[in-house]
């Protein structure tokens, strides 16, 4: 965490955020594009340019915009989506389409004619289901679709229960032992309209240890083998996505990517010249551990309201609408008062926020600098997960997000206005009749 506090106010990517506050307004979400470089830098340090044979495509679920698009393309990564409207975002911004490959469960109809029509470089099979839709759609479109198959290898990941995909309940991909999973493999091999490239699997998000992807390589393992001597089947592409931990507290112990990539690929080349195969290409899907610490989010202090003997609030103009972390995963976050950042934070404070909710509590307990109406209050590491999830509950905007760049600003997303919030309500004529 920045505890340096020779400046007043605090700074982010050498701007003013109290500034950025009086410029744009709040609630604001911040992205800084030089933590985005640096993130992505060690990333590629740590895997591409370590391993050949390798691939990254940013989770866009974290944070996506055209411009964030425009990033991940001038970075040359891939795009991971899990939407249509995703698709379309990344196509309507330029994104080269087979560079896209298409996740996530219960896609729809339109959605897989959509990636298919599209030319997208993979979609990811969730569910037996979807396999059809995608032959279906491929042979209107006169295609042959590169696939792979998700896997949910049944290892327990040590995070929030929402937050971990890899358990063997999970509503993601197929178990192992699934005979769903091996119709699907035979129908994906068979079929003229697809190319059965290989397997998918994440096991969850905000992850500390290694072990659960090595454990889950284990399982993958002994699926390869089997299926190369039942079918002779080989992997051409193995997925094993994301989900590495970032720093939201001084309590958070987040690992360089290094410590999970060394062991990893370690792992998988030592198997693969073991079994005398060629090993895969091997891909990773980060998205939190890209943008995440690359984001702050900035709120105008309001009413502040003392019970004397139980808490101290501070009530600010955002809320769970805009974060809505803290209230679904119970997610801490460091706060401090950016209008006063040179001053010793002394008074402990619950920070709430304006939505008519109790449980719209975005920091509790958390020692602030001395704090007053109209001071703004900055939340740190609120790149993924703000903007992506953000409501108009209470009939609230949504926040405009502005891109920081050595000192330089440039909006990034505009405010929703009260005008778009309403642009599609409509009073059927039957009122009337009533």
């Amino acid at each position: 965490m920045e505890m340096n506090r020779q400046d007043q106010r605090l700074f982010f990517d050498g701007c003013d955020t109290v500034e950025l506050a009086k410029k744009y307004g709040t609630p604001l979400y911040l992205v800084s594009l030089s933590s985005i470089y640096e993130k992505v830098k060690q990333l590629k340090s740590a895997f591409t340019d370590r391993y050949e044979n390798t691939r990254i495509a940013y989770a866009a679920k974290a944070f996506l915009t055209k411009g964030m698009v425009r990033i991940i393309d001038e970075l040359d990564l891939c795009l991971d989506v899990v939407s249509g409207g995703e698709l379309d975002c990344a196509l309507r911004a330029g994104f080269p389409p087979e560079r896209i490959e298409f996740n996530g469960n219960n896609k729809l109809p339109w959605e897989i004619d959509l990636a298919v029509k599209s030319g997208v470089g993979r979609l990811i099979i969730d569910g037996f289901n979807e396999l059809d839709g995608i032959i279906e759609s491929a042979k209107k479109h006169h295609r042959t679709v590169p696939v792979l198959i998700r896997l949910t290898p049944g290892v327990s990941a040590d995070s929030h229960d929402y937050i971990v995909t890899g358990k063997k309940d999970s509503k993601f991909g197929f178990p192992v032992d699934s005979p769903a999973l091996y119709r699907t493999i035979e129908q994906a091999i068979e079929s003229e309209y697809t190319d059965f490239l290989g397997f998918h699997f994440h096991i969850g998000s905000q992850l500390e240890s290694n072990e659960v992807y090595l454990d889950s390589l284990d399982i993958v393992f002994e699926l390869l083998k089997k299926l190369r001597k039942e079918r002779g089947f080989v992997s051409k592409e193995l997925n094993i996505g994301g989900g590495f931990g970032i720093r939201y507290t001084e309590e958070d112990d987040p690992k360089p990517f290094d410590y999970f990539f060394t062991p990893v690929m370690e792992k998988i080349d030592a198997f693969f010249k073991e079994e005398g195969m060629p090993r895969p290409e091997i891909v990773t899907e980060p998205g939190r551990s890209l943008i995440g610490e690359a984001g702050r989010t900035l709120y105008t202090v309001g009413s502040i309201k003392e019970i004397a003997g139980l808490r101290r609030y501070v009530m600010i103009d955002g809320g769970m609408n805009d974060n809505i972390r803290p209230a679904l995963y119970q997610a801490k976050y460091h706060v401090v008062n950016a209008s006063k950042y040179d001053q010793e934070p002394t008074e402990l404070s619950t920070v709430s926020g304006k939505i008519c909710e109790s449980g719209d509590i975005l920091a509790k307990d958390v020692l602030l600098a001395p704090t007053e109406p109209g001071d703004i209050l900055a939340f740190y590491s609120t790149g993924a997960y703000g903007y992506s999830m953000a409501s108009n509950y209470n009939k609230i905007p949504v926040p405009a997000v502005v891109l920081l760049y050595k000192g330089k600003d440039e909006l990034m997303v505009k405010r929703q206005t009260l005008e778009e919030l309403h642009r599609n309500d409509l009073i059927p004529e039957m009122i009337s009749r009533l």
